[in-house]
């Protein structure tokens, strides 16, 4: 049950990757979009805000000319950095072992 849970908020081809580029640093979202590889705006958008509102991240509107946004974990977002890197090392390990390399 717990982690169909989990599954529920992390499905999507889109959302490890969003949460994984956001682990060390605050992005802008054309920094996101640059980050998250073959990602539309339309779709970074929808993923960003169905993460905010299960509190994994939040937006921070900056009153600048022009208006600049950004997204961060949340305290309870980075709760999953051991997760994402566990994913991490789990897929080093995998490629190597289908392909013998590194």
């Amino acid at each position: 049950m717990a982690v169909h849970d989990a599954m529920y908020i992390l499905n999507g081809r889109w959302k490890i990757s969003i949460i994984a580029s956001l682990c060390f640093n605050t992005l802008r979202f054309t920094d996101l979009l640059r980050e998250v590889e073959g990602i539309s705006g339309k779709m970074l958008s929808r993923q960003l805000k169905n993460l905010e509102e299960n509190q994994l991240v939040t937006r921070t509107v900056l009153n600048t000319q022009p208006v600049t946004v950004e997204y961060e974990l949340t305290e309870y977002g980075h709760t999953l950095k051991e997760v994402i890197d566990s994913l991490a090392k789990w897929g080093h390990n995998h490629r190597k072992k289908i392909t013998g390399k590194d």
